[in-house]
């Protein structure tokens, strides 16, 4: 019986591919062995819910262009594997760690969720914290940028392998770097962020918000304009059953300014100085004082009973 001619030709290919596959010379043979996983192992990507860090809320998001400084530290999961634990990048995403005293970047997969303290952006495995040269530091100051590596260095950090070095980060470059880590205010979990007004809870309509405290009258332009005079670190001389806590501030100066500007006081509780408002009487008066607080862009400010 003679096959149809589009059935032999489809056969013959099929022989001629299986014969290349098989070859002893085939360019396959000299790869690295892959994750038995392969690149679906990188998928689905998973962020995951909000989550909160004494007080300080971290939601995680798919950002393609992260790029930020902080510290890293090493930690004891992910053994020899290269590989991180992050607060808000996807799982699993990969990402670029320059160590900004020494300028030397390594390539980590992001695989889990850390660290657990809001004064660290990164907590890398044994394996990477070896390979970026800070195991036994407490801390090391960091530049984490995320990328997009081929699929060739994704498999070897999916198999628990070292990728080579990328070239050292330039001094210039480092020393601007190291400049933004230095303006950072790390401990100002509650800083003000731009946000919408908070409308004003019930029954705030008859007890409208403290006017805030005038300002002082300006100096000639020729002498340094004076502190807030409504900036005190001591408790206020008023009674009253709330207080509503507005922000906490790592240096009394940026503590003492917010605080002229509310018509607020500034207390020190251990190494941050808090800015409050009041006391207060009544709820009432201390809903709409907290109301004007988020009006003004601290949307962590709480009420809290007074001591």
């Amino acid at each position: 019986m003679r096959l149809p001619v589009s059935r032999v030709a489809t056969l013959a290919v099929l022989i001629v591919l299986g014969g290349c596959a098989t070859g002893a010379g085939s360019p396959s043979a000299s790869l690295p062995p892959l994750s038995t996983k392969g690149p679906a192992a990188d998928y689905p990507v998973v962020t995951g819910d909000p989550f909160t860090i004494d007080g300080v809320t971290h939601t995680p998001v798919d950002r393609l262009n992260y790029d930020a400084v902080g510290y890293a530290s090493a930690g004891s999961d992910g053994g020899e594997a290269i590989s991180a634990a992050h607060k808000t990048l996807p799982l699993p995403s990969y990402a670029e760690v320059t160590e900004l005293e020494t300028g030397k970047t390594i390539l980590v997969r992001i695989e889990r969720r850390g660290p657990m303290t809001n004064d660290r952006l990164v907590e890398l495995s044994p394996g990477a914290s070896a390979q970026l040269g800070i195991a036994g530091k407490a801390k090391a100051p960091v530049r984490l940028r995320r990328v997009n590596p081929p699929e060739a260095e994704r498999a070897l950090l999916r198999n628990g392998q070292l990728v080579p070095e990328r070239m050292e980060t330039p001094k210039a470059l480092l020393n601007v770097l190291m400049r933004k880590l230095g303006q950072q205010e790390h401990l100002d979990t509650l800083a003000p962020v731009p946000a919408k007004p908070a409308p004003a809870p019930k029954g705030s309509q008859t007890a409208p918000a403290p006017a805030p405290a005038p300002a002082p009258a300006l100096p000639p332009k020729t002498k340094p304009a004076p502190q807030p005079a409504a900036a005190k670190t001591t408790k206020p001389t008023a009674s009253g059953a709330f207080l509503v806590q507005v922000a906490a501030f790592s240096t009394q100066e940026r503590a003492d300014k917010a605080a002229g500007a509310l018509g607020g006081h500034v207390r020190q509780a251990g190494r941050f100085w808090r800015m409050q408002l009041g006391p207060f009487a009544g709820k009432a008066e201390a809903d709409a004082a907290l109301a004007k607080a988020r009006t003004a862009g601290y949307s962590d400010a709480r009420i809290q009973r007074a001591d």
